[in-house]
Parts: structure tokens; sequence; C-alpha cells
């Protein structure tokens, strides 16, 4: 089993669920990926798969021979698997590893907003309009002591680069899945502008689960043993009265 792929971010929408309520979804284009390398624990000290997604336009001489004749992808990313045995080159995986009710972290790189404000950026409410403050309706204010410390503490909020970082949103609803299509819907919001790199993991409590009912199904079932139910003892024989000893009282 493999916890995650690569996937593209297109669009957002609302769909009805069974009962009639209107659910935000984020559809998502999971793979498919191809399986570009087998990472052993007795050559590389770990077991993983690397995985190649999209498209590349340009493929140099150590690329083409990296993708063995596979392709030309333009991501390669890695991901752990449970058992490194059934993986093999060529191999491909899609969205057929997610299932409706599944939990999945979706990570990807944040709109870039360039240099923000402190109300922009840190949701500040900026300074009073009136008392001759004209100017200072959107500056940060004060930002430190005068005398004691005497200088600006680390992790100050500030003006600054916003956006372009890499964000992870954790256990987010699936709530469809189109392995035909390559495509399933995610409730909520993810990270990333249309058509932006996505890293979708199974969530951690998810895939735990996943890797235990696998192995519960791999083992052989025990075989029922039969056990013995005790018999009944038999009742004792009555011993035979000695002729002359009936009515006599003791």
């Amino acid at each position: 089993m493999i916890e995650g792929l690569l996937g593209r971010k297109l669009g957002t929408l609302q769909i009805f669920d069974r009962d009639g309520v209107v659910v935000p979804v984020t559809v998502i284009e999971a793979g498919p990926c191809i399986v570009l390398q087998v990472r052993t624990k007795d050559r590389d000290g770990y077991e993983a798969v690397q995985l190649g997604f999209g498209v590349r336009r340009r493929v140099n001489k150590p690329m083409k021979g990296h993708f063995k004749g596979l392709g030309s992808f333009r991501y390669l990313r890695e991901f752990r698997v449970a058992e490194i045995g059934r993986w093999q080159v060529g191999q491909r995986v899609g969205a057929e590893i997610f299932e409706p009710g599944d939990l999945v972290d979706v990570s990807g790189v944040s709109k870039g907003h360039g240099f923000a404000g402190v109300m922009k950026r840190h949701g500040f409410h900026g300074g009073p309009k009136t008392h001759g403050q004209s100017d200072r309706a959107r500056a940060p204010g004060s930002i430190g002591a005068s005398t004691s410390p005497g200088r600006v503490m680390k992790g100050m909020r500030m003006a600054g680069h916003m956006g372009a970082a890499k964000v992870t949103v954790r256990n987010l609803e699936v709530v469809d899945s189109n392995p035909a299509r390559g495509v399933i819907l995610v409730k909520g919001s993810v990270p990333g502008t249309k058509n932006g790199l996505l890293r979708i993991h199974l969530a951690r409590k998810q895939a735990v689960r996943r890797r235990v009912a696998e192995r519960k199904a791999e083992e052989p079932e025990p075989e029922e043993e039969r056990v013995e139910q005790p018999q009944a003892d038999e009742p004792l024989a009555e011993e035979p009265r000695a002729e002359g000893t009936e009515g006599k009282k003791s």
C-alpha cells in the first residue's frame, strides 16, 4: 500500500449530498503517477517508491535515462510504502487508492501576495482614523519597549513577503472518487492556485488503519480448535442391601 500520490488542483465547486446538503469541494486530478524508482533498505537505507507526474517539455539525456522510456515527467517525488516487494518500475498508481470517506492531508504552495502590510498579512485592525492620525490608519503601531529589553523581540509580526510557502491542510474528507477520470472530490479548500501541484497523503490515522487491515487480511485464519466438552458423571450404582437389615433403625 502506498500512502499518497501527486495531483493537480482543478478548481472548486459545490455538490449536494444524499441528504440534500450543499457541500463545498475541491476537484483534484489525482495521478496517474508512474513508478520510476524503487528504494530498498539494503541499498538506500529506507523503503520508498519514486513517482513521476505531469509532462516535461524538455528532457536532457540524464533524465531520459532515468525515465527509462516511460515518459517525460515534470515532477518527481518519493512516497513511503508498506511492502516494497509489491512495487516495480513502470507500475501505475491513480485515484483508485482513495475511497469516499477517507481522510487525507493535502500539501501545496500557497498563493503569493508579494510584500503585504500587517493588516493583510496578520489581520491587524489598524489605528484610529481620527484624533489627528490621518496617516496611521494601516500602520502596525509600536513594535517594542524602549529601555528594557531595548530591542525588537524575535518573531514580531510585521510587514513582509506573504504567501508562496508550503502549506498542509490536514484531515480533509474525500467526498467522491472517480478512478475512471482520475479525479477525487475533497471537502473544503486546499492550498495553491489552479493547476498547482499537490501532494496528497492519507491522514496518519487513516494510513495506520489501512495498514493494519491489510496485514489482518493477509494473515491466515487460525483453525478453530475443537473444545472437548466435559461429560456428565455417570450416577453411581446403588450398593445391594444385606438381607434382614430393612426396617432396622440404627
